[in-house]
């Protein structure tokens, strides 16, 4: 897999995540539409796990939100 096809795969992951496809067939299609050997698995857990670090990253501050929230109710209760 060269950089090109890497960079191309998690354009796509990132594009289609919040999308209501499957979240590992476009990893499936996208080298097949193009000819393109598969990755294989552990690029894609790779792909997945950026994936979940972006989304916790991007919603941090209701994560500290929610959080907080919880331990409040629990301290409360």
């Amino acid at each position: 897999m060269t950089v090109l096809q890497a960079v191309i795969l998690g354009l796509v992951q990132g594009l289609a995540e919040f999308l209501p496809i499957s979240s590992s067939a476009h990893l499936v299609l996208t080298p097949w539409i193009f000819g393109w050997s598969d990755p294989g698995l552990a690029f894609d857990v790779a792909l997945h796990v950026g994936t979940l670090v972006a989304v916790l990253w991007y919603f941090r501050a209701e994560w500290v939100k929610l959080t907080r929230s919880a331990f409040a109710l629990l301290r409360t209760r």
